[in-house]
């Protein structure tokens, strides 16, 4: 396979995780992979994956390295902290999300900086692993709608569907056998055109937001065969607390 300018240029870590996790990935795993004539040859974009496994960012960013666009991902800041693998996901680029704090901001620079320097950088729309009972896309939160209307760059949207069989939302155990298929569709880019110069950007924000969800949701749809629900999920409106374990807030 020869290798892009993007694969070259990756720092060395981020080369490292490949030698290590892309064998192992080709061996233990099947791949169903369509759309990907979607994905821009250059220039920054931003990838809108939907969330419902830990182990999803490593079939995408396995894709995507294949395709010749290694991607960066926004991470919860506890990774960075961990003492091998924070050491390797620094090294490797990626981007730290402080969550509910004064450094929240931070990663929306960082992936605007990103996106203007011409990388792939993913953004999960739904802001953490789905709560949906039956793991539909739910509702979004409007980060990568902002910095995509920040930066004017295509948003496209990317259904999985396969990495909850290797490990269930907050699951603890992977089961790799018999081996599982990991279902990726890129689909074409969401059109925020009309967005750009809207004069109340939090609005346009959230409209932004429910068109990749919708987009998003759809392609999930067809990935599964299944019609989705008619209203996406809301965690708040069940008592759940936003992120991590999706514990109830009123316990």
């Amino acid at each position: 396979m020869a290798k892009t300018t993007q694969q070259r240029d990756l720092p060395r870590a981020y080369k490292f995780v490949v030698r290590v996790l892309r064998p192992l990935l080709m061996v233990l795993t099947k791949r169903d992979w369509t759309g990907v004539e979607n994905l821009p040859g250059e220039g920054g974009f931003i990838a809108c994956p939907n969330h419902l496994s830990h182990t999803d960012f490593v079939m995408f960013g396995h894709l995507m390295y294949d395709v010749g666009r290694p991607v960066l991902f926004l991470g919860k800041s506890s990774v960075f902290e961990y003492p091998v693998i924070g050491w390797i996901v620094r090294r490797a680029g990626q981007i730290p999300v402080y969550r509910g704090s004064s450094r929240a901001i931070d990663a929306y620079r960082a992936a605007v900086d990103a996106v203007r320097a011409g990388a792939a950088v993913a953004m999960y729309p739904e802001g953490t692993l789905t709560r949906d009972p039956d793991l539909w896309p739910m509702r979004g939160k409007t980060g990568a709608a902002r910095v995509a209307l920040e930066t004017r760059c295509p948003v496209i949207p990317v259904a999985m569907w396969g990495p909850q069989e290797l490990m269930m939302p907050y699951g603890r155990s992977v089961h790799l056998f018999p081996r599982k298929t990991m279902r990726i569709d890129v689909g074409t880019p969401v059109d925020l055109s009309d967005l750009y110069d809207a004069p109340d950007q939090r609005v346009a924000a959230s409209e932004a937001t429910d068109r990749i969800m919708a987009a998003l949701t759809a392609q999930v749809a067809a990935l599964r065969g299944q019609e989705a629900p008619p209203v996406r999920y809301d965690p708040a409106a069940h008592g759940m607390t936003e992120f991590g374990r999706p514990e109830r807030k009123d316990g």
